[in-house]
């Protein structure tokens, strides 16, 4: 079963995901945000994260998700978040005009080819002001792009708001 957990900063999604996860011993957690180094408050939260996983979990920091996606598609899955992935592409292409398309492509081909029970935490995008940045609109763009594409590929869509899960698309009964 593959499921997309969207929602807005702060809305829970994180928590949501893992705790669909749970039933799973051994889930593999693919982090990808940026290091914490340099920010007490971005420390705070990778420590937070990192607390409510169970010792029975592992932890990979990555931005290649597609390549860790490959490497054992059968094995539960956890990754969070998406905005991270995205932004980390959007360094490597460049943000004035560089394609992504390629990094999506195969990010999506990945979780298309998933066998396992995988859960992919994702910004929703749309829910606020447009950005008043070229950057900020570029992003948003691109992340809706991805959430759409990414939304065809799963059998579950969720929204979380508040911490409660709005279902988007729930699995269909089997007749």
């Amino acid at each position: 079963m593959r499921t997309l957990v969207l929602g807005g900063i702060r809305s829970g999604k994180s928590r949501w995901a893992e705790e669909i996860m749970a039933g799973d011993s051994a889930v593999r957690y693919v982090a990808t945000g940026a290091p914490a180094d340099a920010d007490p408050a971005w420390t705070q939260r990778v420590a937070a994260h990192q607390g409510r996983r169970p010792n029975s979990w592992s932890t990979v920091e990555t931005t290649d998700v597609a390549s860790t996606l490959r490497d054992d598609p059968a094995i539960a899955t956890l990754v969070d978040d998406l905005g991270g992935w995205l932004t980390a592409a959007l360094d490597r292409r460049g943000w004035d005009g560089g394609s992504v398309t390629g990094d999506v492509d195969g990010l999506v081909s990945a979780v298309e080819g998933f066998t396992g029970p995988l859960a992919l935490v994702s910004p929703e995008v749309g829910l606020t002001v447009v950005s008043a940045t070229a950057a900020g609109r570029r992003f948003t763009d691109e992340l809706g792009t991805l959430n759409q594409r990414l939304a065809q590929c799963c059998e579950q869509v969720v929204l979380v708001v508040a911490g409660l899960p709005v279902w988007v698309k729930p699995t269909k009964a089997l007749s």
